[in-house]
């Protein structure tokens, strides 16, 4: 079911099109959501820009535009406001009308409310995540995990084929120091790779590299081993596929608890490729030497001193770094993958990176104008001070650490929540610990994405666990109660007969099914513009809009509501909601739960 938004959007391009003689194609119709009820629900403003273009009056182009606009089984008549708005308020039987073409549920958790797939499918690789191997996962990999998740769950609900790419790092320098010391301290590991087994992958690389410090013997060991493991040498291959391995066990846990997908694919998985990005830049007469380096200087982009600022693609040892890497991987993802767009999740410290890196594979040719190059930039997460987040002793906190502490404290908050209710006090262990699995990781999940991406923005146990206000823990409380309304009601929601007539008279429930309809639009604009955070406020838009119809006071009676059909409206409208809240939530990556 196409979107209310595009739906004014046609009826408003057709109208101008109509009224002054254009093409359609050239018409930007200009609709928005109105920022004021009073202004009604969507707004037109595309009557100031066409002023200018035909030397009219504004609200004499806005009054044509509304004399052409074919709306009258949508909205109310049109109200032209200020120098040219055109205000849009729909008919409660449209909102009615649309409400009963969303499809029952299915049998299954895909329910898609009626929403179609996009009919231009692309191809999309997401990099993301994007850890060390040598060391565990820590808070640092929270947002590119998170965000990446999101982002590729609303593409693939878009109907896109989505690439989810670990860009891992397993090469380099530093695996040299630490398969030296893994033959050092589990030498069976040389006859039996697949033993390998590591408790504590971080104290691993601290000793090790505690040691390479210490011991120059073990430091020119550790170099030796750098030269077989880039020469390929069988033995050293064998062990470090098994530390790879290994390290991605321990990430695999962390992504299986946060319930995201990814394909793994590291670094070394594009070594091969680099001599041939090398000689591509130099018969492309890109690549100059510098200082021994072999670099590419790119127009615009200068050091502090105004001198050309290089990016380097090979060493002045031969060695090769990450930026002829992240070149490979675009054109093996433009080549292979045949992605139309590449989003990079890497934090908004690496800007300058991105933007020469998008620069060179342009310049040379491998990325066509209708490929787009995304670098979503992130801020930090921080401490309440605002400073970096890390632990008492100074180090990184670990991810584990940070979903383990986030279960202790959702069940202790759970558990304080429902004394005195004796429904909820009575709640098993098992579902208590299921409940908390729930809110603890959503509560991360969700206190990152309702922010905006580009800003740092402080971590608070406190909020992010609040059981009122734009959180985790308040969104899964409402579809909680939405859900307990069938149950005190009586009836099965998916048994409520499909054909009855939503009944849309009183403010608040008009307000909530405008709401409930809106979802589709939502999406569509996280597609195009990547930013979550649209989400979790329109999530919480819908959830108020719910408080407001459900309250005694300001809104309507449901459960014993008369008559019948006004009743089976209203509880039809209650599943609606809940659907709406299950699915946006699955977008975020957050599983709901029934009760809580």
């Amino acid at each position: 079911m196409q979107s209310t938004i595009e739906l004014l959007k046609q009826r408003v391009t057709a109208a101008v099109a109509a009224a002054f003689n254009l093409p359609e194609a050239d018409v930007n119709p200009r609709v928005n959501k109105s920022q004021d009820e009073k202004f009604g629900d969507y707004q037109s403003n595309c009557a100031m820009g066409l002023a200018k273009q035909l030397g009219r009056k504004p609200r004499d182009v806005a009054q044509s535009i509304v004399d052409h606009l074919d709306i009258d089984e949508i909205c109310t008549p049109p109200d032209i406001a200020g120098p040219g708005f055109i205000n849009l308020t729909l008919k409660p039987a449209f909102i009615a009308g649309r409400l009963a073409n969303i499809p029952p549920a299915p049998n299954t958790w895909e329910d898609r409310l009626g929403i179609e797939k996009t009919t231009d499918p692309q191809v999309v690789a997401i990099d993301m995540s994007s850890p060390n191997l040598a060391k565990e996962m820590h808070v640092g990999h929270v947002r590119s995990t998170i965000i990446g998740d999101c982002v590729a769950r609303i593409l693939e609900f878009e109907g896109h084929h989505v690439h989810r790419i670990n860009h891992v790092g397993d090469w380099g320098t530093q695996f040299g120091m630490l398969l030296a010391y893994l033959r050092r301290t589990q030498p069976h590991v040389l006859e039996n790779p697949d033993e390998l087994h590591l408790d504590d992958l971080e104290r691993f690389y601290v000793d090790a590299k505690a040691l390479y410090d210490a011991d120059p013997a073990f430091a020119d060991t550790s170099r030796k081993t750098v030269v077989e493991l880039q020469s390929q040498e069988p033995t050293v291959m064998a062990v470090w596929r098994a530390f790879c391995f290994e390290s991605l066990r321990h990430c695999h846990e962390i992504y299986d608890r946060l319930d995201v997908r990814l394909e793994d694919r590291g670094e070394s998985f594009y070594r091969e490729m680099l001599p041939d990005i090398i000689k591509r830049f130099e018969d492309a007469g890109l690549a100059t030497e510098s200082d021994g380096a072999l670099c590419v200087f790119l127009d615009g982009f200068t050091a502090k001193d105004g001198d050309p600022l290089p990016m380097m693609i090979r060493k002045s040892d031969g060695g090769y770094n990450y930026a002829t890497t992240d070149l490979a991987a675009i054109y093996h993802r433009i080549e292979t993958l045949k992605a139309t767009r590449i989003i990079y999740l890497v934090g908004i410290a690496q800007k300058q990176h991105f933007e020469m890196l998008f620069t060179a594979a342009r310049k040379i040719g491998w990325v066509a104008d209708a490929v787009e190059l995304v670098h979503l930039g992130f801020g930090n997460l921080c401490s309440a001070d605002g400073s970096p987040f890390k632990t008492r002793e100074g180090g990184a906190v670990k991810l584990k650490s940070l979903l383990d502490e986030a279960f202790t404290r959702a069940k202790k908050v759970i558990v304080e929540s429902a004394a005195g209710d004796e429904r909820r006090s009575a709640f098993d262990d098992a579902t208590v610990d299921e409940i908390a699995a729930a809110v603890s990781v959503g509560a991360i999940k969700y206190f990152d994405l309702s922010h905006s991406l580009s800003n740092d923005y402080k971590f608070s146990w406190d909020t992010m666990l609040a059981l009122d206000g734009n959180t985790a823990p308040y969104m899964l409380y409402a579809y909680a109660r939405v859900r307990s309304i069938g149950r005190k009601a009586g009836i099965d929601f998916a048994a409520l007969p499909a054909g009855a007539p939503y009944i849309l008279d009183h403010e608040a429930e008009i307000r909530l099914a405008k709401t409930v309809l809106r979802f589709a639009e939502v999406v569509d604009q996280i597609a195009a513009d990547l930013r979550p955070n649209l989400l979790t406020d329109y999530l919480y838009e819908l959830s108020r809009a719910f408080s407001l119809f459900y309250d005694r006071k300001h809104g309507v009676r449901i459960i014993d509501a008369e008559p019948e059909a006004v009743r089976t409206s209203r509880l039809r409208l209650c599943d609606l909601t809940a659907r709406t809240l299950r699915l946006g939530l699955s977008l975020l990556g957050i599983k709901t739960v029934e009760q809580m």
